[in-house]
């Protein structure tokens, strides 16, 4: 499927076809890199199973603060640099050239990606934003888990992915789904909308008098998905899809009125793609993580999966129910995100950020999430983004404003 903007799946050239694939780990101890690690050590035995060269080699990981599980994987994959957020953290990595701070991802990126590399974009938050421009600057490919480099910088990544000619796949299941939807190479003149589904989250059936009080400790009791603090209280707010509607229109070129969202508890069909005669095309499978995170690092072959398959003996139905907008308005900030545009996700994004962990920390109920970057949309004018910076200067904006407004609720 092509349109003005090429889609995001776009190029397989002999630096990229050459095996082993340098891989560089961006958030490799949170659950999106612990999987990538995974699936990684399955490409790499299928491979020594039949005497070929190792699909991967790991070159550079970068984590926050869990210095026990970075050195692991520092030791397991025999890394050559290692970056760590904290620097108070002790990582136990030998041989590896170890880098500390904030701006270590970033360090980690300058120093050890080439072109033809493929970068795991797995970071939480907007912190992965310039490690990531970094890589696609540098001619690396971009498997992205991160939803808000899109959100945030949606238009310097999309360009900066164009002039670099470098390929972005997308590694959230439910983008991932599309894309494999879209996979027919058809017009976008065929495709009628894009529906991602929700798992609904623990609130699901909650009414809104109930969802008022609820604890940290209900938000995060996941029905389906285990995730980071951050990510599960999104999924609990349905912010997650909305940030997933924000992305998908960078990803395919596709204006609010056809990006859609609908709950289906069961998370087995992760999105569908509805086409202008009726028809409509979807992705099935287990909730699993390493299913979309393989597909990118694989694509464009599909190979010996380390999944859980599909068992269509152990359930008699797929549920779809429609989102209440009045209990869980995130998606329609999504869309005026998209409308609207210049500097909004960037808003959007760095208020809910502020929220989740005010929220985390016990200092608003769960409903103040979405009303405070709601508040946020409202009170912050557009500027326009024409570079990092710009998206830097928006987000720093958003968090004082959010924080403001936080310290005079309290």
């Amino acid at each position: 499927m092509t349109s003005d903007r090429d889609r995001p799946v776009q190029r397989h050239d002999e630096a990229a076809a050459a095996l082993p694939r340098r891989l560089v780990v961006l958030g490799s101890t949170g659950s999106i890199g612990t999987n990538t690690l995974a699936v990684v050590a399955h490409l790499n035995g299928l491979a020594r199973d039949r005497s070929l060269p190792p699909a991967f080699e790991v070159v550079g990981l970068a984590g926050n603060s869990n210095g026990r599980l970075l050195g692991e994987q520092a030791r397991a994959f025999s890394v050559g640099h290692v970056a760590v957020a904290d620097s108070a953290t002790l990582v136990d990595a030998p041989g590896a050239t170890l880098l500390k701070g904030s701006d270590s991802a970033l360090e980690l990126v300058e120093r050890c990606c080439r072109p033809g590399d493929i970068v795991m974009g797995a970071m939480v938050g907007a912190a992965g934003i310039p490690a990531t421009l970094a890589a696609i600057e540098r001619g690396c490919d971009i498997a992205l888990a991160n939803k808000e480099t899109l959100v945030a910088a949606g238009a310097i990544v999309m360009a900066a992915v164009r002039r670099r000619g470098v390929r972005l796949l997308p590694v959230d299941s439910e983008h991932n789904a599309i894309a494999q939807c879209l996979r027919s190479g058809r017009s976008l003149a065929e495709v009628r909308r894009l529906v991602i589904t929700a798992s609904g989250g623990p609130f699901r059936t909650w009414s809104r008098d109930r969802v008022q009080g609820a604890s940290v400790r209900d938000a995060l009791n996941h029905p389906t998905w285990s995730m980071g603090p951050k990510v599960t209280i999104d999924s609990a707010s349905m912010m997650n899809k909305a940030l997933e509607v924000i992305e998908a229109h960078w990803l395919f070129d596709l204006p609010s009125s056809q990006i859609d969202a609908i709950v289906h508890p069961q998370s087995i069909v992760h999105s569908m793609v509805e086409f202008v005669d009726g028809s409509v095309i979807a992705q099935l499978s287990p909730p699993d993580m390493r299913t979309p995170i393989q597909y990118a690092l694989t694509w464009p072959e599909r190979v010996e999966g380390c999944s859980k398959r599909v068992d269509w003996t152990t359930f008699s139905k797929l549920d779809f129910e429609a989102v209440d907008h009045d209990r869980f308005p995130a998606i329609r900030l999504a869309w005026r995100v998209v409308d609207e545009g210049a500097s909004a996700g960037a808003v959007l994004n760095a208020a809910n950020e502020v929220a989740v962990a005010a929220f985390l920390r016990g200092e608003i109920p769960f409903p103040q999430i979405s009303d405070l970057v709601a508040e946020a949309l409202e009170a912050l004018p557009r500027r326009s983004l024409c570079s990092l910076a710009d998206v830097l200067a928006a987000d720093e904006e958003a968090r004082a404003w959010t924080a403001d407004r936080l310290a005079a609720r309290v």
